[in-house]
C-alpha cells in the first residue's frame, strides 16, 4: 500500500498510544482523588479536577464514571504519590512525579533510566531551588470579554495571565491553586484543564545532539506506567 499508507498508520498508532498513556495516567489520579476525598465530585475538588482533565483528553464519559466507581470498591489498589529528584546528562534538572502501589519497582525503574542516561538520582528537595509548584489553569476564551476576565483573574489571585493560540493560561502560587479552582467553577469561567506545575527558575542550554540524549531519558521516564508526569529544566 506504499509508505504513504505505513506513515499514517504509524501515525495513527502513535496517537493511540499517546491517549491510552493519558487515559492510565487520569485513571490514577481519579483513583488517588477518591481515596482521598471521597467519590462526590461536588465535595471533592482535586476529583473535579480530574474529571475536568479527563474531558480535556476525550475520556470517555463512561470509562471515567467506571473509574470513580473502581476506586471506591475496597479492591482498588492504594497508589502512593512519590517524587524522585535527580540530575540527567549535561547537568539537566529533573522532577518526576509518580503513582505507584509499589515503590521498591518504581525507584529501581526510575534509577536504572537515570544510570543508563549518565545520570544520578538525588535526595528529596534537592531541586527545590530549580523548580516553583505553580497552579496551571487553562481557560477556554470563547464568547468572554478579555478585559473582563482579566480583572477578574488577577481578584482570584492570578500570578501570571498568558494569552496563547490555544487559549488562556494562568498560573497561580501553589498555595492559590485552590482558591482559583473554587472562584473560575463560582463564576462559571470555562476552565479546559487544571494542575499543579513544577516551572523551572533557570534553565540548561543544550546543543542538538545533547538534547537527543536528554529526550531519550524522558521518553524512557514518561513511558513508565507508574510516571505521572515529567519536570525538567532544560532550554
Amino acid at each position: 500500500m506504499g509508505r504513504a499508507f505505513e506513515y499514517r498508520k504509524a501515525r495513527k498508532f502513535a496517537r493511540w498510544d499517546a491517549m491510552a498513556k493519558a487515559f492510565t495516567k487520569i485513571g490514577k489520579e481519579i483513583s488517588i482523588s477518591v481515596k482521598q476525598g471521597g467519590a462526590d465530585i461536588d465535595n471533592n475538588p482535586r476529583l473535579r479536577a480530574a474529571v475536568q482533565n479527563a474531558k480535556a483528553v476525550n475520556m470517555p464519559k463512561d470509562r471515567v464514571e467506571a473509574a470513580i466507581k473502581r476506586a471506591s470498591s475496597k479492591e482498588e489498589k492504594d497508589y502512593q504519590e512519590i517524587v524522585y529528584e535527580g540530575y540527567g546528562p549535561f547537568g539537566v534538572g529533573i522532577v518526576i512525579e509518580c503513582a505507584t502501589d509499589n515503590p521498591t519497582r518504581t525507584v529501581a525503574n526510575v534509577r536504572h533510566y537515570f544510570t543508563k542516561a549518565g545520570g544520578s538520582l538525588g535526595t528529596s528537595g534537592s531541586l527545590d531551588f530549580i523548580f516553583t509548584r505553580k497552579g496551571v489553569f487553562r481557560i477556554n476564551p470563547e464568547g468572554i470579554d478579555m478585559d473582563e476576565l482579566e480583572l477578574e483573574l488577577i481578584d482570584l489571585g492570578a500570578d501570571e495571565i498568558e494569552v496563547t493560540e490555544e487559549g488562556i493560561i494562568v498560573y497561580t502560587r501553589f498555595e492559590d491553586y485552590g482558591a482559583m479552582q473554587k472562584g473560575l467553577e463560582e463564576k462559571n469561567i470555562p476552565v479546559v484543564n487544571s494542575e499543579l506545575q513544577r516551572i523551572p527558575n533557570t534553565h540548561k542550554d543544550l546543543t542538538d545532539d545533547q538534547e537527543e540524549s536528554l529526550l531519550k531519558l524522558i521518553d524512557n521516564l514518561e513511558n513508565d506506567d507508574d510516571v505521572q508526569a515529567v519536570y525538567h529544566n532544560a532550554n
